[in-house]
């Protein structure tokens, strides 16, 4: 998993509120048993018309946006159904960061295990982000380590993350890579137990 310390990046604005995990990538394009190649099919109903022809009004076809790593929503973001390929699709687009009001538990769960950082801010603090990004191209820059979002026209805030995910997106580990760390105390421990049995 890439580890997440500091990042700046072009973000996009899609304010809308209760974008489900179906939304984020539709349902026909599941079959792949790999967790790359979903980039292209992200917000697909809504990037695309009928024809499959790019819509213009839709923000991530906007040509300003093009290599946007950081993503504005709304709150509860990425409800609905618990698929993971929702958070493999926003990573392979190109996003490290998703910031919103509030997201659904899972959704958030997964972000944390694929190395993307679900980072939550209070409604004024988006709809500020969401006003400057309507003056002009916007970048942010995410400082995990300090907890802090800024921007280079004095735009400051901090955020709140519990210390293991935290930990983990520093150190680019899941549960299991965690766990892994401590192979020798497990080893030890298993060898000790063998014995007394």
């Amino acid at each position: 998993m890439q580890k997440f310390t500091v990042h700046t990046g072009i973000m996009v604005p899609l304010q809308r509120d209760n974008i489900d995990t179906d939304q984020i990538i539709p349902k026909q394009f599941l079959k792949r048993v790999e967790r790359t190649g979903y980039g292209d099919f992200l917000f697909f109903d809504w990037r695309y018309d009928r024809n499959g022809a790019p819509d213009p009004d839709f923000p991530l076809n906007a040509p300003h946006y093009r290599g946007a790593s950081i993503l504005l929503a709304g709150k509860n973001f990425g409800c609905g159904s618990s698929r993971e390929h929702a958070v493999w699709a926003l990573r392979d687009y190109g996003f490290r960061a998703i910031i919103a009001p509030s997201f659904a538990d899972i959704f958030a769960n997964n972000c944390l295990k694929n190395g993307v950082l679900a980072l939550a801010l209070r409604p004024a603090e988006i709809a500020q982000l969401a006003a400057r990004d309507a003056a002009g191209h916007f970048r942010l820059k995410i400082d995990l380590e300090q907890r802090e979002v800024s921007a280079a026209d004095d735009f400051r805030t901090h955020f709140a993350i519990d210390n293991f995910s935290r930990t983990c997106l520093l150190e680019g580990l899941d549960e299991i890579g965690v766990t892994l760390k401590h192979e020798p105390e497990i080893a030890k421990y298993e060898h000790k137990r063998r014995a007394d049995l």
